[in-house]
């Protein structure tokens, strides 16, 4: 179907019940010129005065005639809602003519087909004239075409000053913060995207553990959806919050590693609405904030629509990246640049068929070794420390039937990532004193294990100073060992410059780009 303009050159009306007929009947007339084009979809815009006077007429006119045209069953129009936001986006101030570049430009951001738009010319104190016609965008042609005088009832107004905005709230200085959601697709084509997933989500948050702002490494929180799979419930939009946002990524790792795909239908306007409002998002402006989108369908399926779904969390500051699995040309074609671009965020493509991604390095073997010790260092606190414990160790299982590589960024995860001991404080003495988050007087001894609670303090004391300084020493060593680790791997990636695009390396690239915009530095 071809785009089309509306553009209505001079329009008034008045409200009230019935005096609302001139409009229904402009409406009308508009319509009559579209007859030949059934389910055209139409946004209409404010109708400003010719000379710019302030009054409550453009939006006036606006409603009205939104109510009007949905009375035809053969138009579906544009929710206001997201029409503002397109045009704050835009920085557009409608005039009533808008060029043929932004008539594109609009019809893409909205998913429109038309555009309703004009503008107010009183002529005398009671009376506004009305002047309509459709334009079809690329040609400028006319093709219907309308005039109407009508009473008017709305006020003009003096215009206000508008009151400066207190900006949001910003981090620098503090403990810097990083929140990324990962949405993915879990349809039945998409096992080799889940595999990736799986395997290279500690490379990828790795890649933030090196950057550092204000002095100090960012903690970061992880939040996961899946989405497109029909073992999900129709009322939900096939899709799923499997974590929201955590600290303990051992439970992002382990959630992974459960998913399991199905066929469905993939809509992603609708997961990326649900993470926009459904996450716990700081209102900071400098935390780095942002969604990685990932499938193989159109992101255009479903009620939702990618444009008001993308503007909702743009709103908050968060970038919105996408990630098609498959050939460039058709993600292109499928609309997943197009919501990149309308975050300013990026699109990417990748081989989710890709196996032989992992890249083994000499170091691999003794920072598996140092792992294993630095869970010696680890002491149970509480009721719950068993299960959180038992659910650790279960995830060592997973990482090492996953290969050496991978059990090799976990341990340096753990490492050098501030989160990791904040979110095992909750269970493990060690890691509470270590955070700080517990000092060693406020220990009770009755929570912890059998073995430790007949020491007195000064035995006490001692012994959890001998863990710390031993996990100290591990966690500097796994550190050291992973810098001449990244070095090797990145010799390799260039030797073999096999030109395969895999999920990390398409996060990795975006997170180090929009990071730095955030105030982060990375190593070179």
């Amino acid at each position: 179907m071809k785009k089309l303009v509306l553009t209505v050159l001079t329009l008034a009306a008045f409200c009230g019940g019935a005096r609302a007929q001139p409009l229904d009947k402009l409406a009308g007339k508009l319509a009559a010129g579209l007859k030949d084009r059934p389910a055209i979809k139409l946004a209409v815009l404010e109708f400003p005065y010719t000379g710019g006077k302030a009054s409550e007429g453009p939006v006036v006119v606006q409603e009205r005639l939104t109510t009007a045209l949905a009375q035809n069953r053969n138009i579906t129009l544009i929710e206001r809602g997201l029409l503002k936001k397109v045009l704050g986006e835009l920085n557009l101030q409608t005039s009533g003519a808008i060029d043929e570049e932004t008539v594109k430009k609009l019809g893409k951001m909205l998913g429109a087909d038309a555009l309703v738009t004009g503008t107010l010319n009183d002529l005398k104190e009671d009376r506004t004239e009305i002047n309509a016609r459709v334009v079809e965008t690329g040609t400028a042609k006319i093709l219907a075409a309308s005039s109407l005088s009508v009473k008017k009832t709305w006020k003009d107004t003096v215009a206000a000053v508008t009151p400066p905005v207190k900006p949001p709230p910003q981090d620098f200085g503090a403990r810097p913060l990083v929140q990324v959601a990962v949405l993915l697709d879990t349809s039945n084509s998409m096992d080799g995207l889940i595999n990736q997933a799986r395997t290279q989500l500690w490379k990828i948050v790795n890649e933030l553990v090196s950057a550092e702002k204000s002095g100090s490494k960012p903690s970061i929180e992880v939040a996961l959806y899946e989405y497109g799979n029909s073992s999900l419930s129709r009322e939900s939009g096939w899709l799923r919050q499997v974590t929201p946002f955590t600290t303990d990524l051992d439970l992002v790792a382990r959630e992974l590693f459960a998913l399991k795909t199905n066929g469905g239908d993939e809509y992603c306007g609708a997961v990326i609405k649900a993470a926009a409002e459904g996450l716990k998002w700081s209102p900071k402006t400098d935390v780095y904030k942002t969604i990685f989108i990932a499938g193989n369908e159109p992101f255009t399926q479903g009620a939702v629509s990618f444009q008001e779904a993308v503007l909702k969390a743009k709103e908050k500051n968060i970038f919105v990246n996408t990630i098609y699995c498959g050939s460039r040309q058709q993600g292109l074609a499928e609309q997943w640049k197009a919501g990149a671009d309308l975050a300013e965020s990026d699109y990417a493509n990748i081989d989710q068929t890709a196996q032989n991604y992992a890249i083994a390095a000499p170091q691999d073997d003794k920072i598996s070794q140092l792992s294993a010790k630095l869970n010696d260092t680890y002491v149970a606190y509480g009721a719950g420390a068993g299960g959180k414990l038992a659910a650790k160790q279960e995830t060592d299982s997973l990482m090492q039937g996953a290969g050496k590589s991978v059990y090799a960024e976990r341990a340096a995860f753990k490492a050098a990532a501030p989160s990791a001991a904040a979110a095992e404080a909750s269970w493990d003495v060690v890691s509470a004193v270590e955070s700080g988050s517990m000092k060693k007087e406020d220990i009770k001894a009755d929570q912890l294990p059998e073995e430790l609670k007949k020491m007195d303090k000064p035995a006490l004391d001692k012994y959890l100073d001998g863990k710390l300084a031993e996990r100290k020493k591990l966690k500097d060593e796994i550190t050291r060992l992973q810098g001449e680790r990244k070095v090797y791997i990145a010799q390799e990636e260039k030797k073999s410059a096999s030109g395969t695009s895999t999920l990390d390396k398409a996060m990795i690239n975006t997170i180090r780009r929009q990071a730095a915009s955030r105030g982060y530095k990375f190593a070179p």
